[in-house]
C-alpha cells in the first residue's frame, strides 16, 4: 500500500495541532487533532473554504452551548436538544459540511462541571480553532496538491487503456468477460477524470496572464476528456456488438481495424503532443486518420447489399466511430490553437505524478 500525500498531510496536521496545544498551554490537546482530522482538504482552495465555513459553525455550536448550558446545565438531554438546534442553524446557514465539527464543539464544551465553564468553554473553542488553523497551514506548507499533473495523467491513462482494449477487440483477441469485468473499472476511473477537473478547476491564480492560460487549459481538459469518455462509449458498443462485427464481410472488418487504428494513434499522439513529447511534424495527417468520407462509403455499400441483416444492430457501432472521429477533430483544432497563436505561455509543465 503506497502512502497517499493526503495521509500524509493528515498525520502531519494531527502533529502540529498537538504541539501547538501544548505550546498555548491547553488543556486537552486530543480535541485539537480532532478538529485537524475533520478540517483537512484535497485543496488549497477549499482548505480556505473550510476554514471560513469552521469559524461560522463553531461559533454558533460554541454560542449555543455556552447559552443552554447558563439557562438549563449540562444534562444528557439537554446536549442531544442543543445538538439538534446546533445542525438546524448549520443548515439554515448552508454550511452543512460544518455539522460534524460543531457537534464536537457543542459537546466538549457542555460537558463541563467546572465553575469556571466561560473560561473553559473559550479554551475548548480555541483547541478546536486551533485543529483547522493547523490543518490549513499544513494543506499550504506542505506538498500542495497539484491537480493540473494528476488530471493529465489520469486522462492519459485511462486512454491508454481503453485504446489497448478497442485494438484487441478489433483483432479479436479479447476474452470476452474480461473487458466485462473491467468495464466498471473504467467507468470509475471516468468518474476520477471528472472530480481531478473540479479540483484543478477550483485551483487559484493570482496573475491575469496566468488566468488566461488556465482558461484555455480547461476548455482543453474538457475536450481531452470529452473524447476519452467518447472512445469508452465505444468500446462498450464493440464490446455489445461483437458477434455481428465478427460476421461482417472481411474488407469491411479490416476497414474498421484500420480507421479504429488511426483514430487510436491519432489520439495517442494528440495527448503527447500537448505535453510537447512529440514532434508537430510527427503527428499523423489528420485527414489520413479521420477519413470519414472513405468509412462511410464502404459502410453504405453495406447496407445497399439486401444479404447483410445486421445493419440495424450494428448503426450503434459505425455511428460512435464517426461521433468519436468528431471529438478527436475538434480536440485537434484545440491542440493546434494553443501550440501556435499563444507560443509565449503554451509550454506545459507537468510535475513527477504523485499518490493522492
Amino acid at each position: 500500500m503506497k502512502l497517499g500525500a493526503r495521509m500524509i498531510k493528515t498525520g502531519l496536521a494531527i502533529s502540529l495541532s498537538i504541539y501547538l496545544a501544548m505550546l498555548f498551554q491547553l488543556e486537552q490537546p486530543a480535541f485539537a487533532a480532532i478538529a485537524a482530522t475533520f478540517a483537512i482538504q484535497p485543496s488549497i482552495y477549499r482548505s480556505y473554504q473550510t476554514i471560513l465555513e469552521q469559524v461560522q459553525g463553531n461559533v454558533v455550536g460554541a454560542l449555543f452551548a455556552i447559552i443552554f448550558v447558563i439557562l438549563l446545565g449540562n444534562n444528557p438531554f439537554v446536549i442531544g436538544f442543543v445538538v439538534v438546534l446546533v445542525i438546524a442553524a448549520n443548515l439554515k446557514m448552508k454550511i452543512e459540511k460544518t455539522i460534524p465539527l460543531s457537534i464536537v464543539t457543542v459537546i466538549v464544551i457542555m460537558e463541563s462541571h467546572t465553575e469556571n465553564f466561560i473560561g473553559f468553554a473559550i479554551d475548548r473553542f480555541l483547541l478546536i480553532m486551533l485543529g483547522v488553523l493547523s490543518a490549513f497551514l499544513v494543506n499550504l506548507v506542505f506538498m500542495p496538491p497539484k491537480y493540473e499533473t494528476k488530471l493529465y495523467y489520469k486522462i492519459s491513462d485511462h486512454t491508454d487503456e481503453i485504446i489497448k482494449w478497442i485494438r484487441m477487440i478489433t483483432r479479436h483477441a479479447t476474452e470476452h468477460s474480461a473487458l466485462k469485468e473491467d468495464l466498471p473499472r473504467l467507468k470509475e476511473n471516468r468518474f476520477k477524470m471528472d472530480q481531478y477537473y473540479l479540483l484543478y478547476k477550483e485551483e487559484r491564480t493570482y496573475f491575469r496572464s496566468n488566468k488566461y492560460t488556465k482558461t484555455r487549459k480547461l476548455v482543453l481538459y474538457r475536450q481531452m476528456i470529452q473524447t476519452t469518455n467518447k472512445a469508452l462509449e465505444l468500446l462498450k458498443s464493440l464490446h455489445s456488438h461483437e458477434n455481428e462485427l465478427n460476421n461482417m464481410p472481411e474488407p469491411l472488418q479490416e476497414l474498421i481495424q484500420l480507421k479504429l487504428d488511426g483514430l487510436t494513434n491519432f489520439h495517442e499522439q494528440m495527448l503527447l503532443k500537448y505535453t510537447d513529447k512529440i514532434r508537430a511534424q510527427h503527428t499523423l495527417d489528420m485527414d489520413e486518420a479521420i477519413n470519414k468520407k472513405a468509412l462511410m462509403t464502404c459502410i453504405m455499400s453495406y447496407y445497399k447489399n439486401p444479404e447483410n441483416e445486421d445493419w440495424i444492430e450494428l448503426f450503434p457501432v459505425f455511428a460512435l466511430i464517426i461521433d468519436y472521429a468528431d471529438q478527436l477533430e475538434h480536440l485537434n483544432t484545440l491542440v493546434e490553437s494553443f501550440k501556435n497563436y499563444h507560443q509565449e505561455d503554451s509550454e506545459v509543465q507537468l510535475d513527477q505524478r504523485l499518490e493522492d
